[in-house]
């Protein structure tokens, strides 16, 4: 039976590739989305469905929050704060919206009992870089003062909220720990590395690899974690709990993640280190690995991610080249 899904912040890089599989399964979507980092043109395919409904607006207004999810079947709470970049830049911007904005959701979610999918990110571990990082971890965070590790802060209010929502108020919820996410509509312009790893290469610019270029990541590919988010919508022992989303087999260092760019795209650049004190504001700090256990998705809704990095790079270069062509990236 089809349902009525409310996606906030559908408009940005996951979001619309969640509204495109919900709608292809026959399900109603409505996007809530201010478009400050998301973009309508991620949308393109949606909008000419007839079960697709576009709603301009922020989530740190309630009353559109109220209206837009009332007559909903099921939120998924994707609208926050993106990109490293713009948390250490604009920290407050990016705590009001991650705080204020879930509660609100969070809120109407509960008034009209509607369950709700939140978004969290693995920001919340902060410089816990033992690993693989099961969902009982630790967080070690530094000094509330870096703005990194007070959006990792404030991304773990999110999940207590959430938490606290079904625990006292039996409102379903479910939290999810993205961990680095790529594939195509992802923008460069938010710190993003893939994307703007990618585009260096092709037009020959040095690619500039912020601190040593040791730290190791691991990258899931959208489509992976799409299905995630959509297997745990479907599965009722999800309720109440928490899991991490990624993909540990992608595990590289940046630096060589930059060389393996150069490669696949037969550029000229050259990798340049940028220390973080000049790549971002002084006291930046970071961590030297950041690794998912997936092994309670994988047990919960037999989820396992199947995109390789070597699929990942491919689609980010074909993207990344469509754009160069036509002047737009």
């Amino acid at each position: 039976m089809s349902r009525t899904f409310l996606i906030t912040g559908g408009a940005g890089f996951i979001g619309s590739h969640l509204t495109d599989r919900l709608l292809a399964e026959g399900d109603e979507v409505v996007v809530l989305d201010n478009l400050s980092t998301g973009r309508l043109e991620n949308l393109d395919d949606a909008r000419r469905h007839p079960r697709f409904h576009f709603v301009h607006g922020s989530i740190l207004d309630p009353l559109i929050v109220d209206e837009v999810l009332r007559d909903t079947d099921f939120v998924v709470h994707l609208a926050a704060a993106v990109g490293v970049k713009l948390i250490v830049e604009q920290p407050l911007r990016s705590l009001i919206t991650n705080v204020r904005g879930t509660e609100n959701v969070l809120d109407a979610a509960h008034r009209y009992r509607v369950p709700t999918l939140v978004a969290s990110s693995s920001e919340i571990y902060g410089k816990n870089d033992a690993g693989p990082l099961a969902e009982t971890a630790d967080r070690i965070m530094g000094s509330p003062t870096v703005a990194r590790w007070a959006y990792g802060s404030a991304k773990a209010l999110d999940e207590i909220l959430a938490l606290t929502y079904n625990r006292e108020r039996e409102l379903q919820t479910i939290v999810v720990r993205l961990f680095n996410t790529v594939g195509p509509r992802q923008s460069p312009a938010y710190g993003m590395v893939i994307p703007r790893f990618v585009r260096q290469a092709l037009r020959g610019d040095a690619i500039t690899v912020f601190g040593t270029g040791t730290q190791v990541r691991c990258f899931g590919h959208v489509n992976d974690v799409v299905s995630a988010i959509i297997g745990l919508i479907h599965t009722e022992a999800s309720v109440g709990e928490v899991f991490n989303i990624g993909n540990p087999a992608n595990e590289i260092t940046i630096l060589d993640l930059a060389e393996e760019i150069i490669r696949r795209t037969g550029s000229s650049s050259t990798v340049k280190l940028i220390p973080y004190e000049e790549a971002y504001a002084t006291g930046f700090e970071d961590m030297h690995r950041r690794i998912p256990d997936i092994s309670k998705i994988s047990t919960t809704i037999g989820w396992t991610p199947t995109e390789s990095l070597e699929q990942i790079l491919a689609d980010a270069i074909e993207e990344a080249s469509i754009e160069i062509a036509a002047g737009s990236g």
